[in-house]
């Protein structure tokens, strides 16, 4: 479990102009977090627009992925299905292609009691044998917010090793972190709350999950490093820095969550050379010369890009 400890981005998926997944910049991708100093990954999240993709894109991203890395950083697959008896298939196909460990939501769609959803864990860590890992993300399912005192009963059972935790509710996520501590730490619990990283450290995360990593790898290794070090008042400046160039977010208008805050990512990361397009799967629309050009500006305001 050891493993489970530093910056962990959620890998971007890109995609070529005509909707085909572009496996050539996926590598470029893996090699600039990895170079970057990312102690592991996290694939097929929120970021990696995995509600958008098949069962076989699914498998060849996570395959893919894996190849590249080459055993050098540990895996986090997510497997984002209603229920258990869909998520399962998906988790035995991620360990299948290199999964270190699986991410996985509380039920979606199906409406289940708080009981059903600790049996929901349960079935799916029964089915697999790598760890497990609890994906607390309120906005996509509903609202449903996962209850510290669940978290931490099921990371004491043996059947969730860790904590993605996305809600924004930073009193809940200081909940957790203070029930794990006292029973032991069973959990590795990462926040997913990149403007506030070096805060969530302080406060004892075991880790991060930022998505602007994959624009900028280094600088969140270098926050990292400082909060590890316990140089706060230096991890400060490192976030503020983050957080400027986090603005990129702000810029593409008129489109929904996933069109905005991963849109951005990969705006920038083709404006910095990392993968060849922006595109992002149908549904979702093009972006216009306006969207870029926001991009654009808070990179060169920032010095990210000349």
């Amino acid at each position: 479990m050891n493993q489970f400890v530093g910056v962990f981005p959620p890998v971007v998926t890109p995609f070529t102009t005509d909707g085909e997944i572009d496996f050539e910049s996926l590598n470029r991708v893996v090699d600039h977090l990895i170079d970057g100093g990312m102690h592991g990954l996290f694939v097929l999240g929120s970021t990696g627009e995995v509600a958008y993709l098949t069962d076989d894109q699914r498998e060849s991203v996570v395959s893919a992925i894996a190849a590249r890395v080459d055993g050098r950083v540990p895996l986090l697959v997510g497997c984002m299905e209603q229920t258990a008896p869909r998520v399962i298939p998906q988790a035995q196909r991620a360990v299948a292609a290199g999964a270190s460990a699986v991410v996985i939501t509380a039920p979606f769609y199906a409406l289940n009691s708080p009981m059903e959803i600790e049996d929901h864990f349960r079935m799916v860590a029964a089915a697999v044998d790598v760890p497990l890992f609890a994906y607390d993300v309120p906005v996509r399912l509903g609202g449903v917010k996962l209850a510290p005192e669940m978290l931490v009963k099921l990371g004491t059972e043996g059947v969730l090793a860790g904590v993605k935790d996305s809600s924004g509710n930073d009193i809940e996520f200081r909940r957790l972190l203070g029930q794990n501590k006292a029973a032991g730490s069973p959990l590795k619990i990462f926040t997913g709350h990149e403007m506030l990283d070096e805060a969530m450290m302080l406060l004892g995360a075991d880790g991060m999950v930022p998505g602007f990593a994959n624009v900028d790898p280094k600088r969140y290794r270098a926050l990292w490093d400082d909060c590890a070090a316990g140089k706060w008042e230096h991890a400060v400046g490192v976030q503020e820095e983050i957080n400027a160039a986090f603005d990129i977010v702000f810029g593409p208008k008129g489109r929904g969550g996933d069109g905005t805050g991963v849109g951005a990512f990969k705006i920038a990361m083709s404006l910095l050379g990392i993968i060849d397009s922006p595109t992002q799967p149908r549904p979702l629309a093009a972006f216009t010369d306006e969207d870029i050009a926001s991009v654009r500006d808070v990179l060169v305001k920032t010095g990210m890009m000349a």
